[in-house]
């Protein structure tokens, strides 16, 4: 029975297997277009913000704004260096704070941003809140919400698949080689596929802070605070959808000069 629970497992070496994607230079599998994504990613943030309250005209909402709009101008400064002129077609950017207690942020496919009150006193100044939006609007560009939505349907795929392989057997039987196959795909495949993503947000994100002008260090000290903050609480890396904050903060650290780099081909003197 075994060949049948690598069998299920084996569907996802197709996520290695299609087109490159020119921020992370590497091969992902992409079900969904951005014509098929962007209209209920929009919907959905329509949505969100008529059922949560927004904060306007407030100095932070300002903030938020104002970070929002330099991330957005770094990320078409990186994309035409790359030769990636149409990339951001059909994107319409939106940056909102939403009063939450909630230490969060997201971007939503298309370029859609909400911001939570509750991250600000982690945040701290504009350079850590642009920290935190670069990295939101960089899952976005990488396109990790489509890529998401592929590698589950292939999760699910698999199950099919071990479920036909299995279907003569008993129904405890069954019901094991299921289990195996969603532990060994959620542990070894889906969780470590996320936290790849966290990983390549965060240097998109870092690349983007550098030619949107910050001090690139304050990503490593908001990303101290957020330490600070969950007081050892996080679960193992190897059971968690995000790498562990001291894995966070020393790729940080190792990326820096880097996006730095990057940033001076681009033509901005990164700080």
């Amino acid at each position: 029975m075994k060949k049948y629970f690598l069998l299920g497992l084996s569907a996802f070496g197709l996520l290695f297997s299609c087109a490159t994607n020119p921020l992370t230079g590497k091969s992902t599998l992409n079900f969904v277009s951005n014509a098929e994504l962007f209209p209920s990613s929009f919907q959905q943030y329509g949505t969100f913000l008529k059922e949560n309250k927004v904060i306007t005209g407030t100095a932070n909402a300002k903030l938020v704004e104002k970070v929002g709009i330099r991330i957005k101008l770094a990320a078409e400064k990186y994309l035409n260096y790359l030769g990636q002129t149409q990339y951001l077609k059909g994107y319409e950017w939106e940056y909102k704070l939403v009063e939450s207690k909630d230490i969060n942020a997201w971007c939503m496919p298309g370029g859609k941003i909400v911001v939570y009150s509750g991250i600000l006193p982690v945040t701290l100044n504009e350079a850590g809140l642009a920290t935190v939006m670069g990295h939101e609007v960089s899952h976005a560009l990488a396109n990790h919400g489509a890529q998401r939505m592929s590698a589950t349907q292939l999760q699910q795929i698999g199950a099919v698949g071990v479920a036909l392989a299995t279907g003569k057997e008993s129904a405890e039987k069954q019901e094991m080689w299921q289990k195996y196959y969603g532990i060994g795909s959620q542990v070894g495949v889906m969780l470590p596929f996320s936290r790849s993503h966290e990983s390549e947000a965060d240097k998109i994100g870092l690349t983007l802070m550098a030619i949107a002008g910050y001090n690139l260090e304050e990503s490593v000290l908001f990303w101290e605070r957020m330490a600070a903050k969950s007081s050892g609480k996080s679960q193992p890396e190897f059971l968690s959808t995000h790498p562990s904050d001291a894995t966070r903060i020393d790729n940080l650290r190792a990326l820096i000069p880097e996006a730095k780099a990057i940033a001076t081909k681009v033509g901005i003197i990164a700080r």
